[in-house]
């Protein structure tokens, strides 16, 4: 499997030095460039076929070439002791639950599959490596998780002061841990400076080996494209029309492992999204990129801390620009929307819905207005919806239990011990990288 950055397709690189060194000096993203027929996979699969199982085929089928299918089958089965469930509400409508991970979230499947991803690579080059992000939430206990028992790879988790949540002691790199928790005295936004900051300096990235475990880095949305073959696997005996999947867009990364499965020959109708300033229709009803005006040169860079995957999305829309218009279907969806369908997702079939989820309700049922549409509609339901109990509650009167897993990321997490406590200082960073590296 090749990779290109997206401000300069000749600059090809293997999915290995694409997911460590995960930031193209250009200034762009990565992206695959291979397309991949995998109709024999897909088709070959079945609603018994494990979501592991799946893993393993499909990284075989696009990295055969760098690691054998025994490599590819260990990070599988070592990345994936859980499961997305598609559930069916009626005959036309799936939901995708994509928050079975140990942490209620969907970003458990692509942090525990590119951790065990680059530990699994790091352990045959004997070499070690560091994520830096940042985090506010649910994702710094995702990296908690999948980092227990990595033996190659440490992470820096950047976080305004009193935001972690989810984390142990024992993650902590000083009590044996592979985690180094750095708490600044300051806003999220200060966060993102310090870590692109960071990215912006070469020197400093290849003398500690640094890459991200958030979505600029490929590695992490991959495996987002194991999702809707597995999905497909559990429908596809009860279906025999179209197949649409709604979703709401969020950084866009599910979206565009949506449209890399289509790529690879996942049978698919479309993708139904909520529009948004950047992801809206034109004039004659069809899809439109508001930010394709804007030439690439004329842009920042991609930002290592806080990614927005539109231009992966627009990569895909240079090569199939007519086709796309036909595949991804925005649909305007107001708050009146998101609270109608949060209440008849409950009404219908006793089903609660956060926002996200509601939102992506709508947008199908919205859309099967428009077209008199006679398919099946695939919801993708990202978080577990005690995340968004406020909501719920406000729409619906009452809102689902929260687990005892759930609730005990809600608990402000706090260290005894604060050595690496910063204050927007670039310099602290840096003597913490600087620890770590020693360890």
């Amino acid at each position: 499997m090749h990779l290109v950055s997206t401000r300069n397709s000749k600059n090809v690189v293997s999915f290995e030095q694409a997911v460590l060194n995960c930031m193209p000096e250009d200034g762009g993203l990565y992206v695959p460039s291979d397309d991949v027929d995998m109709s024999r996979w897909i088709l070959y699969m079945n609603k018994n076929t494990t979501f592991q199982s799946i893993a393993g085929a499909l990284t075989t089928a696009l990295i055969k070439d760098e690691f054998s299918p025994l490599i590819c089958e260990t990070i599988a089965t070592r990345a994936f002791p859980f499961s997305p469930k598609v559930k069916r509400l009626d005959d036309n409508l799936y939901m995708l639950e994509l928050f079975h991970g140990p942490t209620g979230t969907h970003k458990d499947f692509g942090v525990s599959y590119l951790v065990h991803c680059v530990d699994t690579i790091l352990r045959y080059q004997n070499k070690h490596s560091i994520f830096v992000d940042v985090t506010t939430g649910e994702f710094g206990a995702s990296m908690a998780v999948a980092l227990r028992g990595a033996k190659k790879t440490k992470a820096v988790l950047v976080y305004p002061k009193g935001t972690m949540r989810g984390l142990k002691d024992s993650d902590l790199i000083e009590n044996g841990g592979n985690i180094c928790a750095i708490e600044v005295d300051g806003t999220e936004a200060d966060c993102h400076k310090i870590v692109k900051e960071l990215f912006a300096n070469r020197a400093l990235v290849e003398k500690y080996s640094l890459t991200v475990a958030n979505t600029a880095n490929i590695g992490r949305l991959f495996p987002q494209t194991f999702f809707y073959p597995f999905a497909f696997s559990r429908i596809k005996e009860s279906v025999f029309g179209d197949i649409y999947y709604s979703l709401d867009t969020g950084n866009y990364s599910n979206v565009v492992a949506g449209l890399y499965s289509w790529k690879y020959s996942l049978p698919v109708r479309g993708f139904i999204v909520p529009s948004n300033d950047s992801l809206t229709v034109d004039v004659c009803g069809d899809c439109q990129m508001l930010d394709s005006f804007v030439p690439l040169d004329k842009r920042e860079k991609a930002n290592p801390a806080d990614p927005s995957n539109l231009e992966r999305l627009e990569n895909v829309f240079s090569q199939w620009s007519l086709l796309m218009k036909s595949l991804v279907f925005p649909t305007h969806i107001s708050e009146d929307d998101e609270e109608k369908a949060c209440k008849e997702l409950f009404m219908r079939y006793g089903y609660y819905a956060d926002s996200h989820t509601a939102r992506a309700y709508a947008s199908s049922k919205k859309h099967d207005e428009r077209f008199s549409g006679d398919g099946v509609s695939v919801i993708v339901a990202r978080d577990h919806p005690a995340f968004d109990s406020v909501s719920i509650r406000h729409y619906l009167g009452e809102a689902p239990e929260m687990s005892d897993e759930i609730a005990s990321l809600f608990q402000p997490f706090s260290q005894e011990k604060k050595p690496f406590e910063i204050y927007c200082a670039f310099d602290a960073i840096v003597d913490a990288l600087e620890n770590i590296s020693r360890l």
